[in-house]
């Protein structure tokens, strides 16, 4: 009874002392798990292209497709925000007069936080906004070198480290930490292909609902939602609203503006709620309030990065979790062991 006692005041201190490390050193914590994340993804390719090619050879063309991935990304991204930013830095003052007509319109339907939503979403709140995602594009080159170094030596030692395992650990215990790393890239591998297609459906029917309400810049509304889908709950929360303010003020009319915010909330919900579970399958499902955690916790220990890998890494630890007797309840709570076990015996 004493040594529980004792024990769990430490658990609670390694894992505050833990997070900590994380938010401190997220230079160096951050690049690694993008690495490792990137790795799971392309390992399959790297393996199958080294039955016939020499293995650098093999190594220089995986990198090079990750790398022309990240341009090609990054390169739409800062298209579209660029364009609708220099539009509404052009556009301000009119921003500006016709929030506060959206204010007096809200006053006088009786929403009584009209004032306090003003006071806060103002022009100048959307364009510190849009100006601080142009500005993290562009300073994210560095981060992402230093993530490709660490993808060029991880794919180089990935068997080898395999082997180093299977001789420090027992056989049951290395092949619980294999398997569960096996079982890991390969849910990684499905919740990517899942969050891309779905992506590409949402870019595409924002585009169109765009184009038929006559919303400028179509295209970039849609190639911002393609990129802030990949961030659940809150990139497709800011992708709805970015497009519903820009329509008031280039239609003028909170009638307008309302319409398109409902339009576009159908589509993320019909794509996010209904089509997206059943396509990613049991084997992905986790609890909504875990998602939701995921996210929120890893923006704050890793900022816009850790929003985007904080489902994959949840996705990870209840891999992991699940390989386990000890821990197995974990995955029970949050996530689907059941489909992983006949994922793996499959």
């Amino acid at each position: 009874m004493n040594s529980r006692a004792l024990l769990t005041p430490l658990f609670i201190i390694a894992i505050v002392a833990l997070i900590s490390a994380f938010k401190i050193a997220a230079a160096v914590f951050a690049p690694v798990a993008g690495a490792l994340f990137i790795i799971a993804l392309v390992w399959p390719f790297q393996k199958n292209l080294q039955r016939f090619l020499p293995k650098l050879l093999a190594l220089a063309l995986v990198v090079a497709t990750i790398v022309l991935v990240f341009v090609v990304l990054t390169s739409i991204a800062a298209w579209g925000f660029g364009r609708i930013g220099r539009s509404v830095i052009a556009d301000s003052a009119r921003f500006q007069v016709l929030y506060s007509q959206l204010a007096d319109w809200l006053d006088g339907h009786g929403i009584a936080i009209a004032g306090m939503w003003v006071e806060h979403f103002n022009v100048g709140w959307l364009l510190r906004m849009l100006q601080g995602v142009t500005a993290r594009l562009n300073t994210t080159i560095s981060f992402w070198i230093v993530v490709v170094v660490y993808v060029l030596l991880g794919l180089l030692d990935t068997e080898a480290i395999a082997r180093n395992i299977r001789r420090a650990l027992s056989a049951e215990t290395a092949d619980a930490v294999i398997g569960g790393g096996v079982l890991t890239a390969s849910k990684l591998r499905r919740y990517m292909l899942v969050r891309t297609v779905m992506s590409v459906a949402t870019g595409t029917l924002v585009w169109a609902l765009s184009a038929a309400f006559g919303l400028r810049f179509a295209a970039e509304w849609g190639v911002i939602a393609f990129t802030l889908n990949y961030i659940p709950f809150m990139g497709p929360f800011v992708a709805t609203l970015l497009p519903s303010v820009y329509a008031l003020a280039q239609f003028g009319s909170p009638e307008a503006a309302i319409l398109i915010f409902a339009g576009l909330n159908v589509i993320q919900f019909v794509i996010g709620s209904y089509i997206e579970p059943r396509v990613a399958g049991y084997a992905l499902a986790m609890s909504p309030f875990l998602v939701l955690f995921s996210v929120f916790f890893w923006s704050f220990i890793w900022g816009l990065f850790g929003a985007f890998i904080g489902v994959p890494i949840t996705i990870m630890i209840l891999t992991f979790c699940a390989q386990f007797p000890s821990t197995r309840w974990i995955a029970e709570i949050f996530g689907a062991p059941a489909a992983a076990e006949n994922e793996q015996s499959g």
